[in-house]
Order: structure tokens, then sequence, then C-alpha cells
């Protein structure tokens, strides 16, 4: 009887174990979360590059603000800076998006580059894990006679939420790790 129940422990150990172990990210799994990381970083260059852009319709520049809404957080916030002023004024999504598509050029043209992970995935006490991903953005504002009127370039960090979830697909629980983005933090603002 001793010798069951022994087993039954080590059985209902183990398997606890192993679930656990699943919070834990292996190298692989690690490295599949920071590709899918880069890539939601990239999909928001993409977007920010429509909104901003001049020629976009209204009516598709709104839809992509809403695809963009789905890449983060709620309740983050981006910064914005400017060489003009030495504030930093930070706006949340929706709001942020809504402005650029609003910004007082007849054309606009945004870039970022060099984009890459600055701080390695961290584990907190609620088993998420954090980083953060720098990028630059080049920005371009032109006035009606096609002149340059405006440029700067700056230096933004982007923290990045990854998170244990669960859905259900036929009938079953099934887990993943879902990448959220966060703050996007200005870090300096250069000609």
């Amino acid at each position: 009887m001793k010798n069951i129940a022994y087993i039954l422990i080590m059985v209902i150990g183990f398997g606890t174990t192993s679930l656990f172990s699943q919070d834990d990210l292996s190298p692989e799994r690690k490295q599949a979360i920071d590709s899918l990381a880069l890539e939601k970083v990239r999909d928001l260059s993409k977007y920010v590059s429509i909104i901003g852009n001049k020629e976009t319709q209204w009516s598709e520049a709104n839809r992509v603000i809403d695809r963009a809404e789905e890449l983060f957080m709620q309740g983050s916030e981006i910064g914005v800076s400017s060489l003009v002023r030495t504030e930093i004024n930070y706006y949340d999504i929706r709001n942020y998006f809504e402005r650029l598509m609003r910004l007082n050029y007849n054309k606009v043209e945004i870039e970022w580059y060099n984009i890459e992970y600055v701080s390695d995935l961290q584990r907190q006490p609620d088993g998420t894990y954090v980083g953060v991903i720098t990028i630059f953005q080049k920005f371009k504002g032109y006035d009606k006679e096609g002149r340059l009127v405006y440029q700067d370039t700056t230096k933004k960090d982007i923290t990045v939420y990854v998170k244990r979830k669960e859905t259900q697909i036929g009938g079953r629980l099934i887990g993943f790790w879902d990448v959220l983005l966060g703050d996007i933090r200005v870090k300096e603002t250069t000609m």
C-alpha cells in the first residue's frame, strides 16, 4: 500500500512539474517569441508609414489604426518629441495615430530602422516576460512645394510583453504564448 501511495505521489509530482515547466521559455521557444515580437514591431512600422502618408484614404487609415491597436496592451502610450520643444508628450494609441493622420504637412515620410532587442526577456513575478526593443525613426515633413521643412531622428524603446494564454479549440484547452507591445518611450531626438 505504501508503494502505491508513493508511486501516485511521484506521478502527480512529475505531472505538476511538467505543467509548471511549460511556463518556462526554452531557447527554441524564446527564439520564436523574439521573432514574433520583432515581426509585430515591423508590422507597426508599416502601419505608421501608411497612417502618416497623406495619400492614404481616410477610411483605409482608420482600418489600419484598428489593426495597429490590436498589437498593443490596453492603456499603452506612444511618446512624441520634436527638435523645437524640450518636452515629450505621450498619447494613448488611437489618439497618437489620429494625430499622425492630421499632421500639418503636405507629405510625410516615416522610416523605422535598426530594430533590435536591447534587453533580453525577463520573467516577472506574475509569469509574464518583459523585454525592450529599440528602434530609430526618421521623420520628414514636406510643404506644398515639396520642400523639406522638418526632419528628425528619434531613438525609441518599445516595451514587449509575453504572456501565457489559453484558448479553446475543438473542445480542448490549448495554451500559447502571446506577444503584445506596450509603451513606446522616446529616448533621444536628434537632427
